[in-house]
């Protein structure tokens, strides 16, 4: 089945589970009008083996109504990341993305949605536009959205777009997608998974010392290694916008924005160069400008 019309066969699932309910409660009601003569006679009998007729009509209402906010639920996981990002106009009008528009372009044409909670460009994806420089895409559409943006990215370059809920990934062949993550503290693990950054964070091509300046005051936990650390400078420039996220899948984004791995302590989470290198996509020519 596909897994865009899961939510509809749930939707109309429900929607018969509770008319079945309903039909089930209507019949309850008639044989209590039908057994109404023999009412003192079943009354002890049918309150210790069975919920009263008005009592089961009011259960089957709020079953109802629990499974038809679930359905709601549902359907709303499971839009398309494509819809959310259908919503969002390019902030700036553009015919073209290059090395001197691209990120900052589409981070700032990133809006606040229940589906994606993050816009990442991995570090393949820059070392296409600002290393190899011959990531070039031309848009076509008259009012193009943040959608067409990254169609255009995926057909027209070797970026090619991931969907790791709630994180949108824009890389290439030589990004890692997991394996970055350690927990040497469960409950500070579970703590980060609920908890919220708050507001919106967006980076442009910052290093880890403003990274870590900005969300010192936003994370709920430390982040190591301290500012201007030998280590970090290992670490790639961060390019990425965040909105809605919780402070385990801003490590994540600071992870896969940085090509670095973290460890939750107590207190702290640490994070070092990721040595794993990928296969980088085929350089045809190297640029000459």
């Amino acid at each position: 089945m596909n897994t865009d019309e899961t939510p509809i066969c749930l939707f109309v699932l429900v929607l018969f589970l509770v008319l079945v309910l309903e039909i089930v409660a209507w019949f309850d009601c008639e044989n209590e009008d039908e057994d109404e003569a023999n009412l003192n006679t079943l009354t002890a009998r049918r309150r210790a083996t069975t919920l009263p007729a008005t009592g089961m009509k009011n259960l089957t209402h709020w079953v109802g109504l629990l499974l038809f906010c679930a359905a709601l639920q549902g359907a709303s996981a499971g839009e398309p990341w494509q819809d959310a990002l259908a919503r969002m106009p390019l902030a700036t009008p553009a015919t073209e993305l290059n090395r001197t528009n691209c990120v900052p372009l589409m981070l700032n044409s990133f809006q606040s949605n229940g589906v994606v909670k993050a816009l990442v460009f991995m570090p393949g994806a820059t070392d296409e536009l600002y290393f190899f420089r011959r990531a070039r895409a031309t848009l076509t559409n008259a009012n193009p959205t943040l959608l067409d943006a990254v169609a255009a990215l995926t057909n027209q370059t070797f970026i090619q777009a991931t969907f790791q809920p709630p994180l949108l990934l824009l890389r290439t062949t030589e990004d890692s997608l997991d394996g970055f993550a350690a927990v040497k503290n469960e409950k500070t693990a579970a703590k980060l998974r609920q908890r919220l950054v708050p507001g919106r964070v967006q980076f442009e091509d910052a290093d880890w010392g403003a990274v870590r300046s900005t969300l010192k005051g936003k994370a709920g936990i430390g982040l190591r290694p301290f500012e201007n650390a030998l280590e970090s400078w290992h670490f790639y420039r961060h390019n990425f916008t965040a909105c809605g996220v919780t402070d385990w899948e801003m490590l994540e984004t600071l992870a896969l924005a940085g090509k670095t791995t973290f460890t939750v302590n107590w207190l702290t989470a640490d994070f070092q160069p990721d040595r794993r290198e990928g296969v980088t996509p085929k350089l045809e020519k190297f640029p000459l400008r």
